[in-house]
């Protein structure tokens, strides 16, 4: 099974493979820390990067929007990387996923590089919002930060685990850390590294990984 399913604050929620939740009761995708044109901003600085990321992170959303009944995208913060990912054939990319759903209600909530990017063009019909962005029961932020009313599902950490072997094997995975005050999603994007994390005993892990989930 390549999700799975937990229940949080009273909510399903199903913790995807790809590193995104699905809100059932609200018919909602949640991404976080998109960064869309990161590669290309790095080869602006002459880094030598891998090509066709931002295309890669698009066709996993039409994958997941596909498999999945969403009126609407969330996307926690970090969308654009910088203001180089406005560069017109990045721009292109994104304007041509828009079109393919163009009847799906995205929400962006401003993270950091989105506050140094610029919200994205108004064609793309991206409603954009300050966090806290609260859709009951939850607080949606890009922070992970504690709300003073609401648990909160947020980005910005990247999280990922390293499960070690008796032979000093190190496999380093994305992961979801579901906590009552503060969850963290992990980054969807296909170039974006991650933070190595290590949960509050109270907290339950799930990794992702060969197109699985499972609790730690």
């Amino acid at each position: 099974m390549n999700y799975q399913p937990i229940e949080h604050r009273g909510q399903a929620l199903w913790l995807l493979a790809d590193k995104a939740i699905y809100w059932p009761a609200r018919r909602a995708l949640l991404v976080a820390d998109v960064h869309i044109g990161k590669a290309a901003s790095y080869r602006a600085l002459h880094q030598p990067v891998p090509r066709g990321t931002t295309e890669a992170t698009l066709a996993r959303l039409d994958r997941l929007l596909a498999e999945h009944d969403c009126e609407q995208l969330i996307i926690l913060g970090d969308f654009l990387h910088a203001r180089t990912a406005r560069a017109p054939a990045t721009l292109a990319k994104v304007e041509d996923w828009r079109k393919r759903h163009k009847n799906l209600k995205v929400v962006l909530i401003r993270g950091n590089h989105d506050r140094n990017a610029g919200d994205p063009p108004a064609s793309l019909d991206i409603q954009v919002v300050d966090e806290p962005w609260v859709l009951e029961p939850f607080a949606l932020q890009h922070e992970p930060q504690p709300h003073g009313t609401h648990p909160v599902l947020a980005g910005h950490v990247h999280p990922v685990f390293v499960l070690r072997g008796k032979a000093r094997q190190r496999l380093r995975l994305p992961c979801f850390v579901i906590d009552e005050q503060v969850s963290l999603l992990p980054a969807f994007g296909e170039f974006t590294g991650g933070w190595e994390i290590t949960p509050a005993s109270a907290s339950r892990l799930y990794l992702a990984g060969a197109e699985r989930v499972w609790p730690l």
